[in-house]
C-alpha cells in the first residue's frame, strides 16, 4: 500500500502538479473503480484499498465524522476533484434570437415586397415613355412626389425590422427570466451530508469529493459514491443502465452507487468518490459536449437543449423547472426527425403520451381554420387587383405591352402584392401565441406567490380545466404534525398519553427502546426555533410522533441511538407499500440470539402477533378472537375520532440456528404485541373552505389513502368531501380492486365506470390503486364531457400517477425526489389551498386568452373584409400596409399584454370547469366579435364612399401610384385605431357581463396600455407624413374620430341586450376534441398521437404556422441527451437527469414523435416500492 500510494503522488505531480497529489488517490483511479460494477468493483477494492475504509483513508475523510468542513480543504477537494456542477450551454445571443425571429414566412415575404417596391421606385422610364403607360401612372410626377416613392418599401422594412427587434427582445429576456428561476431553484436544492459528525443540509452544488452522504428512500443521488453502510437499499438505475428492475446494492456484494438513480427503498451512508464532469452522468455529459467546444462537432448542427445547470449534480431536488409553452412534452427538434424514424420501431414501448393541453389543442384547431381562411382572402385579393388592372389597362384602354413600361407595370403588381401580403398578416392572429406567452409567464410568475411553482407551463392553463382533484391526504388535507394522543398498553386504552407510573417499568423499557431503535436515525425532535414555539419535527413525521410520545413518558431516545448506531443494527426491513410495516433487528450483546422490534398498520401487524404484554409485563397468549375484541373495543373508536393506528410489537430468535433473514413471510410472524398507538394528524383550518370552494366551481374532490377506512372516512367528513345525505362511496383498495377487475384480474373501463362517479374516498390504497383510478377516469367517457384531472402526491411510488393525470402536483415540503420529477405543479407549501389558487390562475389564463381572441378577432374580422373590398372596388387598400402593420403587430402585441395579464377574481371559481370540448370562442363572444364588426364595416364603408362629403374633405380614391396621403385615408385609418381602442374595453368581459369597467383600476398595465396606444396614434397621424401615408388632421376630425370610437362601448351595451339563445345560426370555433375523436384515439393508442388539425398542417398549406408555433415556444424545454445518444435505452431515460430551459423553435413535425420520458415508470410499480406517507402507518424517511 505504502509503495503505492507514493507512486501515485509522483504520478499525480507529474499530470497536474495540483493538490491532487496531497490526496493518496487521483481522479482518473476514482474513476476506473465508479465503472466497475458488482462483484468486480468489490474484488477490485479489496485488492487496491484493503476495503471502502481504505478508500476514505485516502481521501483524508471519517466515516462517521465525515469531512471538517474547513475551507481551506474544501478548496483543495474542488481543486483535485471537481465540482459538483456541470457548466451550461451558453444562452442565445440577442443576434440569434434576432435571426429566428427573421425566419417568419409572413416577415419573409414583406421583405422581398419591400425590397422590389424600393428598387422599382428609383426607376425611372425613359422620357415621356411613361404617358403612353396608361392613366394609372398619371400624376406621378405632382409635386416632385416620384421621388417620394421608395418611402413605402422603406418603411414596410422598418416596420419589420421592429417587429423582429420586439420578438427578440421578449425572446431574450423571457429566457433570462427563466433561467434566473432555474437558478434559484437550484440554489434551494439541499442533500443530507455529515460534517464534523453533525448532520447537516448542504446546497447539492457544495458536495465535494470524500463528503459522507446520508441517504434515504426517495433521493435522487446528487454524485457518484461508493457505500458505506445500509439497510436494505434498492435503487432504480434504469437512467444509467436502462434495466428498469430495482438493484439490491449490499457491501459484498455491489456497493457502486450512481449520480442520477433514484433510491426506492432503504437509506444507507456513501463516501463521495465522484461529482459534476467526473461522475457518470457528468462523463456522459461530456460525451454530448456539455459545456465543452466540442459541442459543436457533437451537435452538427442540431439544436438541442443543453444539459444545463446539471449543477446540483443532477438531483435538482426533482426541481428542474421545465417550463414550458403550450406543449405538455419536452418535444423533440425538428432536425431530429430522421434520427427518429430509424428509431420508431424502439419508441413505440411508450405506454402513453400526454396529450397535448386542452388550449393548445383548441387553439391549433383555429389557427388553421383562420389561416386557410387568411390564405384564400389574401390570394383572391391579389387575383383580383391584377386582374382588374388589366383587363382596364390592356382590354378597355386597348393599350398594348410595351418594354419601357414593363418597370412601371411591376411596380403596380408589386403593390397589388404587398396589399395581399398585408391581408394575409392582418388576418392571421400572430399576436394570438404571443398572448398565450404572456399569460401564462405572467401567471407563472404570480403563481409562485401562491405556493405554486409551476414546472410546465401548460400545466396552469389545463389547471382551469380540472374537473376532479384526486388528493392525499397527509400533509395536504392534514397538517402533518402528528402527536400520540392515545394509547393501549399492558391491556388498559387509556384515552390521553399515560403516566409514565402507570406503565409497567419492563414494558415501558421495551416500548422506548423499541421506539428509538426501530426508526430512521434522521428522525428526531429539535428544540423550537422561537421561544414558546411548538418543537420541530426533522425527518418522517410519524416516527417523531412516537419519538414525542418517548419524551412525553420522560424518556430520551437519543442514549439509545449512540448506545445502538446504525453500523450495529444487524438487519434492517425498511418501509415500503407492500410491507406496510419496518422492522429492525439487533444482535443480542449479553445472551446469544437476535431481538427484532416491528412497527406498522395496526390490523396488518396485529394479524401477525400471537402474544401480547399484560399489565405486569409478561407475555399471554393472543388468540384471534382476542385479536377481533382489540380491533372492535380499541382500534375502530381510535380510527373513527380520525386517528392513525399504529402497532408495536417485537420477537426474540434463539441463537442457536440464524434465522433465514430473506424468508421475510416466517421471519415478520409470531410477533409479541407491545402497545397500540392512536395519531392525531389535525385537519388544516383552511381546507374545508377550500374543499368547498372546489365543489362551487364544480370540481370534485377525492381523497386517496393508504390509511384505514374508518381513520380516512372520520377525516373526509371533516373537510367537507363527504357531506351528509349525500349518495356517496368509501372504499379500501382491495374492494375496489375487486369490483373493476374481471375474473383475469385485468382492469375493465365498464366496470371502473360504474365506481369511480360516486367515489370520494379510497382508503387503503396502493400508489397502483391511484394510478388505476387516473386513468380510469381520465379515459371515461361517461357523462357530458371529459373529465380532466389533477392527483396530488409525495411518495417515489405517486410517480406513475402524477405522470398519467393531466395536472401532477407534488409536495414541495415531504415530496420526495422522483415525485417532484414526475409532476408538473411542486405546491411549495404542501397545502390544499394553494391548488384552488391554481385552479383560479388555470380559469384566468383560459379566460384571458378567450378576451384576447375576441378582440384580435374583430381587428381581423374588419381589417380584412375592408381591405378585401376596399382593393376590388378602389384598387387600391384604404389601410396601407405600413398602417397594417401598426395595427397588426403594435396593438396586438400590446394588446396582448393589456388582456393577458388581468387579475383572477373569486367570481371565476362560481362556473363549472369549461372541459375539453367546449370551444374557445363561445356563442356569446361569437356575437360580440360579429356584432362589433358591424358597427366597426357600416362606419368604414360610409367613410370610405360618403366621406369626403361628410367632412368635406378631397376625396381619396383612385389617387394615382406615388400620390401624397389624403385627409380622407387618414381619417379611415384613425377612426379604425380608435374603435379598435375602445373595442379593447369591451373584450375585457367575455360572459356578456354589462359593466366592462368593473376593477379595470386594479389592472395597471390595461390602462398603461390603451393610453399609451392613444398617444402613439396621434403622434402617427399628427407627425408620420409619408411612411404611414398620414396627413395631420384639425382638432374638429379628432373629435369626430374619438366620438365614433366612444360608439363602440355605446354599440356593446347594445349587443349584450341581444339575448344569446335567440341567436341559433351563430357557430362556435375552436372546439376541443370529440368522443368519436377521442375513441379514434384510444384505438391508435400505441401509434403517435397526432392531431388532426397537425395533419393538415404537415401538408404545407400554412406556412405562416411556423411563425405561430415559433412564440408558442419561446420557453421550449429541449433534453440534450435526447437528440445524441444512439442507445434507445438511454435515451428513454435523460430525463431523470435533469432537464433544463432552453429556447429553441419548435416545428410542426413534432407531434409524430412520441415522448420518451412519459413512459409510466412502469405500473407495477406500486407492488415494491415505498408507499407514499399518507398510509396509516409510519413511513421511515418518506418525509
Amino acid at each position: 500500500m505504502a509503495n503505492n500510494t507514493a507512486d501515485h503522488a509522483a504520478a499525480n505531480s507529474v499530470a497536474d502538479g495540483g493538490p491532487e497529489g496531497e490526496f493518496g488517490i487521483s481522479v482518473k483511479e476514482l474513476r476506473d473503480v465508479m465503472e466497475m460494477r458488482g462483484a468486480e468493483a468489490v474484488s477490485k477494492i479489496n485488492e487496491h484499498y484493503g476495503d471502502v475504509q481504505g478508500i476514505c483513508r485516502r481521501l483524508k475523510t471519517s466515516p462517521i465524522e465525515g469531512l471538517s468542513g474547513n475551507p481551506v480543504d474544501l478548496e483543495k477537494r474542488h481543486t483535485a476533484f471537481g465540482k459538483n456542477f456541470i457548466p451550461p450551454k451558453k444562452p442565445k445571443t440577442f443576434l440569434q434570437l434576432v435571426w429566428e425571429a427573421l425566419q417568419d414566412l409572413t416577415l419573409i415575404i414583406l421583405e422581398i415586397a419591400a425590397i422590389i417596391s424600393l428598387g422599382l421606385s428609383f426607376y425611372q422610364p425613359p422620357g415621356g415613355a411613361a404617358e403612353g403607360c396608361g392613366e394609372a401612372s398619371g400624376g406621378v410626377h405632382d409635386e416632385g412626389e416620384s421621388q417620394a416613392g421608395w418611402i413605402e418599401g422603406a418603411a414596410i422594412l422598418i416596420s419589420v425590422v421592429i417587429v423582429v427587434l420586439v420578438t427578440a427582445f421578449n425572446d431574450w429576456s423571457k429566457e433570462k427570466q427563466f433561467r434566473g428561476l432555474q437558478s434559484r431553484i437550484e440554489q434551494e436544492q439541499k442533500f443530507t451530508v455529515i460534517r464534523k459528525g453533525q448532520v447537516i443540509q448542504i446546497p447539492v452544488a457544495e458536495i465535494v469529493v470524500g463528503d459522507i452522504a446520508q441517504i434515504k428512500y426517495g433521493d435522487l443521488l446528487p454524485a457518484d459514491g461508493v457505500m458505506i453502510q445500509a439497510n436494505d437499499l434498492k435503487i432504480d438505475e434504469s437512467a444509467m443502465t436502462g434495466e428498469s428492475d430495482q438493484v439490491k446494492k449490499s457491501l459484498d456484494k455491489d456497493p457502486m452507487l450512481l449520480s442520477g438513480t433514484h433510491v426506492m427503498e432503504g437509506s444507507c451512508r456513501m463516501v463521495v468518490t465522484a461529482v459534476g464532469l467526473n461522475s457518470q452522468t457528468g462523463i456522459i455529459f461530456t460525451l454530448l459536449g456539455a459545456g465543452e467546444d466540442e459541442e459543436k462537432k457533437a451537435n452538427k448542427g442540431k439544436k438541442q437543449g443543453p444539459p444545463e445547470n446539471r449543477n446540483k449534480a443532477k438531483t435538482q431536488d426533482g426541481v428542474a423547472l421545465e417550463i414550458q409553452p403550450l406543449k405538455s412534452e419536452e418535444g423533440v427538434e425538428s432536425e431530429e426527425k430522421e434520427e427518429k424514424e430509424e428509431k420508431e420501431v424502439v419508441v413505440k414501448v411508450n405506454v402513453t403520451k400526454k396529450e397535448k393541453s386542452v388550449l393548445q389543442g383548441k387553439l391549433t384547431r383555429l389557427a388553421v381554420q383562420i389561416g386557410k381562411a387568411g390564405l384564400i382572402m389574401s390570394s383572391l385579393v391579389v387575383v383580383i387587383l391584377i386582374l382588374y388592372f388589366c383587363i382596364d389597362t390592356f382590354g378597355i384602354q386597348g393599350r398594348s405591352w410595351q418594354s419601357e413600361c414593363t418597370p412601371v407595370y411591376i411596380q403596380y403588381f408589386v403593390k397589388f402584392f404587398i396589399i395581399g401580403v398585408t391581408v394575409l398578416v392582418v388576418a392571421v392572429p400572430e399576436g394570438l401565441p404571443l398572448a398565450v406567452t404572456i399569460s401564462l409567464a405572467y401567471s407563472v410568475k404570480k403563481m409562485m406567490k401562491d405556493n405554486n411553482l409551476v414546472r410546465h407551463l401548460d400545466a396552469c392553463e389545463t389547471m382551469g380545466n380540472a374537473t376532479a382533484i384526486c388528493s392525499d391526504k397527509t400533509g395536504t388535507l392534514t397538517m402533518n404534525r402528528m402527536t400520540v394522543v392515545e394509547a393501549y398498553i399492558g391491556g388498559t386504552h387509556y384515552s390521553t398519553v399515560p403516566d409514565p407510573e402507570a406503565i409497567k417499568a419492563d414494558t415501558l423499557e421495551v416500548l422506548v427502546n423499541s421506539i428509538a431503535i426501530n426508526s430512521a436515525y434522521t428522525s428526531k425532535i429539535l428544540p423550537p426555533e422561537k421561544e414558546g414555539g411548538l418543537p420541530r419535527h426533522v425527518g418522517n413525521k410519524t416516527e417523531c410522533s412516537l419519538l414525542g410520545l418517548v419524551l412525553e413518558l420522560k424518556r430520551d431516545y437519543q442514549p439509545i441511538r449512540d448506545e445502538v448506531p446504525e453500523e450495529k443494527l444487524y438487519k434492517v426491513y425498511t418501509f415500503n407499500s407492500s410491507r406496510k410495516s419496518m422492522s429492525t433487528v439487533l444482535k443480542n450483546t449479553d445472551r446469544p440470539g437476535y431481538r427484532m422490534y416491528s412497527k406498522g398498520a395496526s390490523e396488518i401487524v396485529l394479524r401477525k402477533c400471537s402474544h401480547i404484554l399484560d399489565a405486569s409485563g409478561e407475555s399471554k397468549t393472543f388468540k384471534p378472537k382476542d385479536r377481533d375484541e382489540m380491533v372492535r373495543k380499541t382500534i375502530e373508536p381510535m380510527a373513527c375520532n380520525g386517528l392513525r393506528t399504529i402497532c408495536l410489537a417485537m420477537r426474540d430468535f434463539p441463537g442457536d440456528v440464524e434465522p433465514n433473514w430473506d424468508n421475510e413471510a416466517e421471519i415478520l410472524n409470531d410477533l409479541t404485541c407491545i402497545a397500540v398507538v392512536g395519531i392525531e394528524d389535525p385537519v388544516r383550518p383552511e381546507v374545508p373552505d377550500a374543499i368547498s370552494k372546489c365543489q362551487k366551481a364544480g370540481i370534485t374532490v377525492r381523497m386517496v389513502t393508504g390509511d384505514n377506512i374508518n381513520t380516512a372516512r372520520a377525516i373526509a367528513t371533516k373537510c367537507g368531501i363527504l357531506t351528509p345525505n349525500e349518495d356517496f362511496l368509501c372504499m379500501e383498495g382491495k374492494e375496489f380492486n375487486r369490483q373493476i377487475r374481471n375474473d383475469k384480474g385485468e382492469v375493465e373501463q365498464e366496470r371502473l365506470d360504474k365506481v369511480w362517479p360516486k367515489l370520494r374516498v379510497l382508503a387503503r390504497s396502493s400508489p397502483t390503486d391511484k394510478h388505476t383510478l387516473v386513468k380510469g377516469i381520465i379515459d371515461s367517457l361517461v357523462g357530458e364531457t371529459r373529465q380532466v384531472v389533477a392527483v396530488t402526491g409525495d411518495g417515489t411510488n405517486d410517480g406513475p400517477a402524477l405522470k398519467k393525470a393531466d395536472v401532477g402536483f407534488a409536495m414541495g415540503i415531504a415530496g420526495t425526489d422522483v415525485a417532484k420529477e414526475a409532476s408538473d405543479i411542486i405546491l411549495t407549501d404542501d397545502n390544499f389551498s394553494s391548488i384552488v389558487k391554481a385552479v383560479m390562475w388555470g380559469r384566468n389564463v383560459y379566460d384571458s386568452i378567450s378576451k384576447f381572441l375576441q378582440f384580435q378577432l374583430t381587428v381581423n374580422v374588419v381589417a380584412v373584409i375592408v381591405a378585401f373590398t376596399g382593393a376590388c372596388i378602389t384598387q387600391d387598400s384604404p389601410l396601407k400596409a405600413v398602417q397594417m402593420l401598426w395595427v397588426n403587430l403594435i396593438m396586438d402585441t400590446l394588446a396582448s399584454l393589456a388582456l393577458a395579464t388581468e387579475p383572477p377574481t373569486e367570481s371565476l371559481l362560481l362556473r363549472k370547469p369549461y372541459g375539453r370540448d367546449k370551444p374557445l370562442i363561445s356563442r356569446t363572444m361569437m356575437k360580440n366579435i360579429l356584432g362589433h364588426a358591424v358597427y366597426q364595416l357600416v362606419i368604414i364603408f360610409t367613410l370610405l364612399f360618403a366621406g369626403e362629403k361628410i367632412f368635406n374633405i378631397d376625396n381619396g380614391r383612385n389617387v394615382p401610384l406615388h400620390a401624397p396621403p389624403s385627409e380622407h385615408y387618414t381619417i379611415i385609418f384613425n377612426v379604425f385605431v380608435m374603435m379598435q381602442l375602445f373595442n379593447e374595453i369591451n373584450a375585457r368581459k367575455i360572459h356578456g357581463e354589462r359593466n366592462v369597467f368593473e376593477s379595470i383600476y386594479r389592472n395597471p398595465i390595461f390602462c398603461s396600455v390603451v393610453l399609451g396606444t392613444f398617444v402613439i396614434q396621434i403622434v402617427i397621424v399628427q407627425f408620420g407624413g409619408k411612411p404611414f401615408s398620414c396627413t395631420a388632421l384639425t382638432i374638429d376630425q379628432w373629435l369626430w374620430c374619438v366620438f365614433i370610437g366612444v360608439g363602440e362601448l355605446l354599440w356593446g351595451q347594445l349587443i349584450s341586450a341581444v339575448p344569446t339563445h335567440r341567436l341559433k345560426f351563430l357557430m362556435e370555433a375552436g372546439h376541443g376534441a370529440t368522443k368519436a375523436q377521442m375513441q379514434e384515439e384510444e384505438v391508435t393508442e400505441g401509434n403517435d398521437e397526432i392531431d388532426h388539425a397537425e395533419m393538415e398542417l404537415r401538408r404545407g398549406q400554412i406556412l405562416w404556422f411556423r411563425g405561430l408555433n415559433r412564440i408558442q415556444t419561446q420557453i421550449k424545454v429541449v433534453n440534450a441527451f435526447r437528440s445524441t445518444l444512439e442507445k434507445p435505452q438511454f435515451r428513454s431515460n435523460i430525463h431523470n437527469f435533469s432537464s433544463h430551459p432552453e429556447y429553441v423553435p419548435m416545428s410542426e413535425e413534432e407531434a409524430e414523435i412520441p415522448d420518451i420520458d412519459d413512459s409510466e415508470e412502469g405500473e407495477g410499480e406500486g407492488e415494491g416500492e415505498a408507499c407514499s406517507s399518507q398510509s396509516i402507518q409510519p413511513a421511515p424517511s418518506t418525509e
